[in-house]
């Protein structure tokens, strides 16, 4: 009896806790709310106070070219980009290479942004001539999949030059450098500034011209081929994002994803169910303890790398506290404790992006910089050859590999130099 007494009053206590809990955050709901609808009174569009950042007026911006700004692509990450650009007082146009598509934006010229961002958005029309888009921007965000930006930048090669600025959003590892190689490979002499970073926001469309973001980073790198690269791009990137900051390197910046590191891992330990197309929380639901054993191995192995070239790297668990606000007691509490992963959803399918982007644009080429080195990365490794496995693809072959970025006959001391020249 004594025990089912104790037993009851824990019970009774964890329920008047739980009730304690839901009270505290309605109430924060509750003024989140208000908040909202005060901003809301006064202008046409607000930015929510659970985002953690504030968006720059760009209007008294001293370079008035910085109003006139592009996205190459019509997918999630666009229409999030260009409700934020749009909310900054940029003037912002599209490129895509469907007709259909930019006929359908320049019927409607708005986007309705939902959560983080909350308004209606306009835009300055949709383009499927890459001249006449290159003439109207100089600088351009290539919003695309990480595996299209050779084919985005043959495009553009024709009609880019000094004056433009390409900022490729969501670059993955090397990305700068993939783009700039098929310029000079279109012959392009007069080049443009070029620089990498993260994809920014956690979003999906959820109707036509309506996309719901229900995150934004706070904090990420960003970096060119190299430090001069970066440092002239720096001044275009902190008036867009003033939270972002330059990386020591490329290989620093492509290094601090959370997504290289988590993607693959998590997607393979929970393949059948993925290949069953069994929907569930990718974060919450995709995580154990031993899951993240796996992610703190391949993170070691990250910073073996990275040590190796002259950086290093913030631990994950900061890294996605700067990234959304969570508790970074330790990885799994971190991951499963970012506000806007209780929304993530699982892929319903192995054919993904974690795989052909964080795999083949990112551990691939880190594998390779190890091995360069001299170290040994064998959780990393395993990614690969399961991915390679799963998917059918020999990513090492088809990847973003150190020959393809024209690195492969360099020493390791020698691509430090060049990256840090």
């Amino acid at each position: 009896m004594g025990d089912d007494s104790a037993f009851a009053v824990s019970q009774k206590s964890r329920s008047l806790c739980d009730v304690s809990t839901l009270e505290t955050r309605l109430a924060t709901i509750a003024e989140t709310q208000r908040l909202i609808s005060e901003l809301l009174n006064t202008r046409t569009s607000c930015v929510s106070p659970a985002a953690g950042i504030a968006i720059p007026d760009l209007r008294a911006h001293k370079d008035k070219s910085i109003l006139s700004t592009g996205i190459v692509g019509t997918g999630n990450s666009s229409h999030a980009l260009a409700c934020y650009l749009a909310a900054a007082g940029c003037s912002v146009r599209m490129f895509t290479r469907s007709q259909i598509k930019a006929d359908h934006i320049n019927s409607i010229r708005h986007v309705h942004s939902e959560d983080r961002i909350l308004g209606r958005f306009e835009l300055s029309g949709a383009y499927t001539d890459a001249g006449d888009f290159a003439a109207k921007c100089k600088n351009i965000f290539v919003a695309t999949v990480a595996t299209a930006y050779r084919d985005v930048a043959a495009t553009l090669a024709p009609y880019l030059n000094s004056s433009h600025v390409i900022i490729l959003f969501s670059g993955k590892f090397g990305g700068a450098r993939e783009f700039q190689l098929m310029l000079k490979e279109k012959g392009l002499t007069d080049l443009p500034r070029i620089v990498e970073t993260d994809s920014l926001f956690a979003c999906r469309l959820v109707a036509d011209s309506r996309v719901w973001i229900r995150g934004i980073k706070r904090w990420t790198l960003f970096s060119g081929v190299t430090q001069t690269e970066t440092q002239n791009c720096a001044s275009i990137i902190n008036a867009y994002f003033p939270g972002l900051t330059p990386a020591t390197n490329l290989v620093q910046r492509g290094l601090t994803d959370f997504g290289a590191l988590a993607h693959a891992p998590i997607a393979l330990t929970n393949m059948h169910s993925i290949d069953r197309a069994e929907e569930f929380l990718f974060y919450y639901g995709g995580m154990t303890p031993r899951t993240v054993a796996v992610l703190e191995q391949m993170e070691a192995e990250f910073r073996t790398i990275a040590g190796a070239y002259g950086c290093d790297l913030i631990p994950m668990k900061d890294l996605l506290d700067r990234y959304y606000g969570c508790d970074n007691t330790d990885l799994y509490r971190a991951m499963t404790t970012v506000p806007n992963y209780r929304h993530s959803l699982s892929p319903k399918t192995l054919n993904h992006r974690f795989f052909y982007e964080d795999v083949a644009c990112s551990l691939v080429p880190f594998e390779q910089l190890a091995r360069l080195a001299g170290k040994e990365t064998p959780v990393l490794s395993s990614m690969i050859s399961l991915a390679t496995c799963v998917v059918g693809e020999d990513f090492r072959k088809t990847g973003r590999t150190l020959s393809s970025l024209e690195l492969g006959d360099l020493s390791q001391s020698e691509i430090v130099r060049f990256l840090n020249s």
